[in-house]
Formats: structure tokens, C-alpha cells, sequence
């Protein structure tokens, strides 16, 4: 059986990963005063953004998660001649209404799959299946990356979904921003209550970063630290300490909203890297979506893995 992935385009991965296992993105359009970008994780258009410097002003933003046709269009044209069975991804439906849109596109996908393969002369049924990662950006990571995996092994179809099930119910998703102002901002425009007002004057004056974590779904501070810079050491230490503890999931992913080549000079990324070296952790490096530099500011720093249930303890 082909099995293939396909995720939305708010999940943070690799540009090599996505093309290693050949997984299909589903596009957010972003627009920007009067600009449009196709937020698909395509390299150029991420740097097209970057260099029109629009993280200054982009908290007004509208996002527009890839409609229900497209996802039709999508898996109708596309994947169901490619594959037999496609795993779908999404980030939290908490925060995004691209898993429901795909949930409503799959009746029609499934309704309509067998005629489109006929004529292609594929026989045999075609299976997708709708997951919820209950997380965001770098927090999606794992259980994707657990899914190819999975897929490469021959599991079937039934025992993956079990696993990702699990992993999205024990992944961690952490995020440090560098402009609390920013954060505020764009989050009420999204009517979100994560950073107060108060929170992002007081951070501000005092130069105080709030440690943010997603975890099945819900997101909040679960720590403080003076400057970016600290803060990072302390999230790297933090993530460094728990893949000494043990993962689920072999790999942590960490995403920046710019140049990928600023992480190694982070403070504590240093360690980060000798942890899961030490451990046989695969560190992926991922730029931050368009989505998501829209949602939290550029130079925001995302982590994701996957462990049992524990408090954070920065």
C-alpha cells in the first residue's frame, strides 16, 4: 500500500524533510496592506517576505486557511492518484480552522475518489485520514516526523493513527517571542487572551520574555525570563534537560522567524546540540512559516517534541 502525508502550511519542518518524504502542503494566503503571499513553506516566497521586512506591521494580517475546495482539489487531482492512503495533518483545531475544513473536504474526497482513480486505472479502495496535532509551528513536528517514520516501516494504517493519536496528546509545543507588543497586538485581533496588555507593558519596560507553552491545545506562559537572550538559554537548557529524560519521539525541532543561521549563536543552543547528539536525537532546524511570523512576530523562537506528561520547570 502507498501511504503518503500531507500537512497544513502553519506546521514547522525542514525544507529537506518535506522533500525527503515527498509530503504535500496545504497553503495558507496571507495578506499584507496590499500584498499576497502564498504561505506553502516554498523557500523563495518565506524569503520574498523576509526581505519586504513586513514583521513590523503585519499583526493586521489576514490569513485565510487553505478553503475546503482547495483541500478537494488537492487530494481529487493529486494524491489519491499518487497515494493509497494519506495522512492528513493539522495544527491544533484550537487555534486554526484548517481541520475542519479538511474534515469537510474528506466526505467529498472519499465520495468522489473511485472515479477519479478508474480513470486513471487504479483499483483498490483509497483511505485518508484527518489528524490534529493539538499543537503549533515546531510543536507539530514530532508527530509528523513520527508518521514518516511509521510509514517507512510498513505499520499499517490503523496502528499509525493510534500512534499519532498518542503523540499529539504528549507533544510539546514552546514558543519565545522577542516583541511582546507585537504578541499583544496580533492576538487581539484573534480575540486571544495569551499575553495581556498589562503582561506585554510590563515584559516591555523590563525587558521580561514570557516562556509560552501549546499543549493539547491550549496555550499559556509557563515561565518568565530577563532579555531574549536569556530566555533562550533557559528554553534550549530546559529542552536540552528533557532529552536527557527521554522522548517519545526521537527528534526536536526548532523553528526561527528568520535566518536559520542566528540559532547557532542563541546562548544554550550549543548545549541543546550535545544533548541530542548524545542521545541519538534528531535536532531539526525549520524557518518559521509566514503564518507564523504573521502570528507571533519575527525573531520568535519555536521548539517542539514529544514525552510524557510532565510540568515544565523553568
Amino acid at each position: 500500500m502507498r501511504m503518503g502525508l500531507a500537512i497544513d502550511a502553519a506546521c514547522d519542518l525542514s525544507q529537506a524533510f518535506l522533500e525527503q518524504h515527498d509530503i504535500a502542503v496545504m497553503p495558507i494566503t496571507v495578506k499584507i496592506d496590499r500584498e499576497t503571499f502564498m504561505d506553502d513553506r516554498k523557500p523563495s516566497e518565506l524569503q520574498r517576505f523576509i526581505d519586504r521586512r513586513l514583521g513590523s506591521r503585519s499583526h493586521s494580517a489576514e490569513t485565510e486557511p487553505c478553503p475546503v475546495e482547495e483541500v478537494q482539489k488537492l487530494f481529487l487531482e493529486k494524491l489519491v492518484l499518487e497515494q493509497d492512503c494519506v495522512f492528513c495533518l493539522t495544527i491544533t483545531a484550537t487555534r486554526s480552522p484548517i481541520n475542519e475544513h479538511v474534515n469537510k473536504a474528506s466526505f467529498a474526497i472519499l465520495k468522489n475518489y473511485r472515479h477519479v482513480r478508474e480513470q486513471a486505472g487504479i483499483l483498490g479502495p483509497f483511505m485518508m485520514r484527518v489528524v490534529d496535532t493539538r499543537n503549533i509551528f515546531a510543536g507539530a513536528a514530532p508527530a509528523v516526523y513520527e508518521a514518516s517514520r511509521m510509514i517507512a516501516a510498513g505499520e499499517a494504517p490503523a496502528t499509525i493513527r493510534e500512534r499519532l493519536l498518542h503523540i499529539a496528546n504528549h507533544s510539546y509545543g514552546y514558543m519565545l517571542p522577542r516583541d511582546l507588543y507585537y504578541l499583544r497586538a496580533r492576538a487581539k485581533t484573534k480575540n486571544d487572551r495569551s499575553v495581556s496588555l498589562f503582561s506585554a507593558m510590563l515584559g516591555s519596560a523590563l525587558d521580561i520574555k514570557p516562556i509560552l507553552r501549546c499543549f493539547r491545545g491550549e496555550t499559556g506562559p509557563v515561565g518568565k525570563v530577563r532579555g531574549f537572550e536569556q530566555g533562550a538559554e533557559a528554553l534550549f537548557g530546559y529542552v536540552a534537560r528533557r532529552v536527557r529524560a527521554g522522548l517519545l519521539v526521537p527528534m526536536v525541532c526548532v523553528s526561527y522567524g528568520g535566518d536559520l543561521a542566528v540559532l547557532a549563536h542563541l546562548p544554550g543552543y550549543t548545549e541543546l546540540r550535545a544533548a541530542c547528539e548524545e542521545c541519538s536525537v534528531a535536532l531539526m532546524e525549520a524557518p518559521m512559516s509566514i503564518t507564523g511570523m504573521v502570528n507571533v512576530g519575527e525573531g520568535a523562537v519555536t521548539v517542539g517534541l514529544a514525552a510524557e506528561e510532565h510540568e515544565a520547570d523553568f
